[in-house]
This record gives C-alpha cells, sequence and structure tokens, in this order.
C-alpha cells in the first residue's frame, strides 16, 4: 500500500489490485460519536450526494455514472468504536479497460470531490426527503429484530458511553434536523474532520493527489480532532434486561468484557478465540449449542475490536432461554480450560486466515480492512496478520478467553400474557 499525505487532514492511500478489471474509491469521514451530530452524520452524506457544482442533481449525477460506462456512487455511515465515519464509495472499470483509455478513475475523483467540497442540495425539499429515508433506515433496523436484539444489549451495555448510541441517529434528531442547520453542519465538519481516501485497483496515485489538491487547495482546513476509542471497562455485576415485544421467536445478545484493546498483543489471540468460540460453522456455539442440543436457531459470536466487547447472539424459542443461556456459558468455560479439539483450532485458525486471504479478490473488503488496522493503530498488512494469526497457541487462547467476563444479558422475548 502506498500512502500519501494531501494536507493535515487529508492522506490518500493507493492499494494495487491489478488482477481486477474494476478501481474503487473510498471516502472515510471520521467525526466523535455524539449524540449532538449522529442524527446530522446520518443524513448528511445522503443530501451531498444528490446534487454537487459538477452535477447539479440527481439526473445529472445519473447520468454522469452512466457515461462512465455504469459507474456506482454510493455513500453511508459507519460505526468503528467511538469514530463515527460517514462514508462515500465510488466504483468504476479499470481505466485500461475503457473502450477509449477514458480516464475514468480520475473522472470518478472529480465527482467525489465536488460532492465533498462543492455540494449544492440543501434546499428544504431535497432534505426533507433525506430525512424521511433516516427515518426509514431506523425502522428497518429496529425490524431486524436479530440485528436490533445486538443494538438494545450495547446500548443498555454502555449506557452513558458514546459508543451506546445509534450510528443511524434517532427519529427524533432527525425529524428536528432543518435544511439550514444541516448546511451549516457540513460546513463545520468538511475542513475540520480527519478524512482518508482509498483507492484499490490500478491507478497512478500521485495523479489523483493533483486532483484532489485542486479541490482541497481553495479551503482553509482546521486541525482536526483524531477520534480515540476508550476501552470498555464494565459496572461490576451483571445487567440483565428482558424487553417483550410481538415476535414468535426470542433473540438473545450477550455482551462480555474482554480486557482486550485493540492495539493490544492479545488482540489476535482474541481472534482466534473468538473463531473457536463462535465465529462460524466450526465453532462450539454452532456444532454444540445449535447443532448438538438444537438450542437455538442460530448462535454465534462476534468481537468489536475498538471497544474490547464480544457480542453473543442467538435465536431460540422462548422456553429455552436459560437452557441456551447456560449452555453458551459452558461453552465458553470450555475454551477457557483450553478443551479444545484439533479440529477446533486448525479450523478456527484456517477460517480467520481463508477470510484474509479472500480481500484479495473485494477492494471493499480490502479498504475496511486497512481502514480499520489504521483506527487501531497497528496497521498490520493482510500477510503481517495471517502469520500472527498462524502463530497463535492453544495457550494463548486459554490466557486470552480467562479474562473475558459477562457483562450485559438482554432478551427479546414475546408480549406478555
Amino acid at each position: 500500500m502506498e500512502s500519501l499525505k494531501i494536507n493535515d487532514n487529508i492522506n490518500l492511500y493507493y492499494v494495487p489490485m491489478k488482477k481486477l478489471k474494476t478501481t474503487s474509491i473510498g471516502v472515510y469521514i471520521h467525526r466523535a460519536l455524539s449524540a449532538d451530530e449522529a442524527s446530522k452524520n446520518a443524513v448528511l452524506p445522503y443530501v451531498m450526494k444528490r446534487g454537487c457544482k459538477l452535477c447539479p442533481d440527481s439526473s445529472a449525477v445519473a447520468k454522469y455514472l452512466e457515461n462512465l460506462y455504469g459507474a456506482s456512487l454510493g455513500t453511508g455511515i459507519l460505526k468503528r468504536g467511538d469514530d463515527h465515519i460517514i462514508y462515500f464509495g465510488f466504483e468504476t472499470i479499470s481505466d485500461k479497460y475503457a473502450p477509449d483509455k477514458e480516464p475514468l478513475t480520475a473522472d470518478g475523483i472529480k465527482l467525489m470531490m465536488s460532492v465533498l467540497f462543492e455540494p449544492d442540495a440543501f434546499d428544504d425539499e431535497t432534505v426533507m426527503q433525506e430525512k424521511k429515508n433516516a427515518s426509514d433506515r431506523i425502522t428497518a433496523e429496529m425490524n431486524d429484530k436479530r440485528q436490533y436484539a445486538q443494538l438494545r444489549c450495547s446500548e443498555e451495555m454502555c449506557k452513558g458511553e458514546s459508543f451506546a448510541l445509534s450510528r443511524l441517529g434517532t427519529k427524533e434528531g432527525v425529524e428536528a434536523i432543518t435544511a439550514d442547520e444541516l448546511r451549516k453542519h457540513y460546513e463545520k465538519i468538511i475542513t475540520s474532520s480527519a478524512m482518508d481516501i482509498y483507492v484499490c485497483g490500478d491507478a497512478d496515485i500521485n495523479a489523483l493527489g493533483e486532483e484532489i489538491k485542486k479541490y482541497t487547495s481553495k479551503l482553509n482546513f482546521e486541525e482536526a480532532n483524531i477520534v480515540k476509542t476508550s476501552i470498555f471497562e464494565g459496572h461490576g455485576d451483571v445487567k440483565r434486561i428482558t424487553d417483550n415485544m410481538d415476535v414468535v421467536q426470542g433473540k438473545l445478545s450477550m455482551g462480555f468484557r474482554t480486557g482486550v484493546a485493540a492495539d493490544s498483543a492479545d488482540y489476535v489471540p482474541l481472534m482466534v478465540t473468538n473463531s473457536i468460540f463462535g465465529g462460524g460453522a466450526h465453532s462450539k456455539l454452532f456444532n454444540n449449542v445449535r447443532e448438538k442440543l438444537s438450542l437455538c436457531y442460530y448462535a454465534s459470536s462476534s468481537t468489536v475490536r475498538n471497544k474490547g466487547i464480544m457480542f453473543v447472539n442467538a435465536g431460540i424459542e422462548f422456553q429455552n432461554f436459560e437452557k441456551a443461556y447456560d449452555e453458551i456459558l459452558v461453552q465458553l468455560d470450555n475454551v477457557k480450560k483450553g478443551d479444545i479439539s484439533d479440529l477446533e483450532f486448525e479450523s478456527s485458525v484456517n477460517a480467520l486466515i481463508n477470510e484474509l486471504e479472500s480481500y484479495n479478490d473485494d477492494q471493499n473488503a480490502i479498504q475496511f480492512f486497512y481502514l480499520s488496522e489504521k483506527i487501531a493503530g497497528t496497521n498490520y498488512n493482510i500477510d503481517e496478520l495471517k502469520d500472527k494469526i498462524s502463530r497463535v497457541t492453544i495457550e494463548d487462547v486459554k490466557r486470552v478467553a480467562s479474562n473475558i467476563e459477562l457483562d450485559t444479558v438482554y432478551f427479546l422475548t414475546g408480549k406478555e400474557g
């Protein structure tokens, strides 16, 4: 990976992936997750994408992309620990495959820079439409009960911390936004935020850097605050929360403290620990809680690297709550004791390595990988991380697992009575 500093706030990264026929560009704007900004950040990129100096409205944007042989421009909002990230993504065929050798990547950069630094869609009607879309996204997230259960668990687990906030904001916060407020919010953050730009494919980083500077050199940037996520330490006793809804299947979400910071040498052993415990079809949760005992429809675990948290999520019959809960803890205890077969261990390690290798064929995945490494402060490349994973031992897993402690239990069950 090559890097180029555009200014004190903006860094450009180039990941050569010349065997693929596409080039993708990802722009990531970092903001500290806060109740004051969350809803505005969740609406902002969708409004910005609707029109800019280069393409004054959605129709012009669509025509511009069509002229780039069906290129795409997307946007979204991400959460990495306490880092609230406004995202723009562009993809086109590589320049060398363009019929007339057109500079498609450079044209994509021009569109993205105009959207970023010359947006022109902060009218009342556009903002109202995107507020409705933002509210619909919140509703859709709530309707996905599997996802909703983990959101509620993290909300209760980290109550009082930024991480408890939804990346999508709140319906009340979205509804309160005015077009003028959103425009002022944009003007405040666009020159005061850290911004990472990743280009994956076949491109000239220096030429793209010069194209970006044509836009950034016109602006006065302020010092950006670097977003730092504090590891979750917990509050002592286990929290237990039950919600009643009109659902036909119970959703269990359990939050655990791991004590492992994002940049800790123990994070790689934690990756293997999570893989063994509930990271896939090879894991203890899948093969014992789901397959052997039939206590759940699904059961898996995942880590939130930047918060030092691990979640277990399971879909269960209401009456199986206690049995599933107990068996999940039994399987974690087995990991802590090192009761791990050679097949479980080797399958878990291989699953992680295979996933990393698959990133070499997925430009979006490789962007997210390097972005996560930068946020964590480790900056491993794929080969380095594969090597570290391959060196993890069962003793490392036992040591890391011994510090994992249950913090919060959330259960979404049916309506009472």
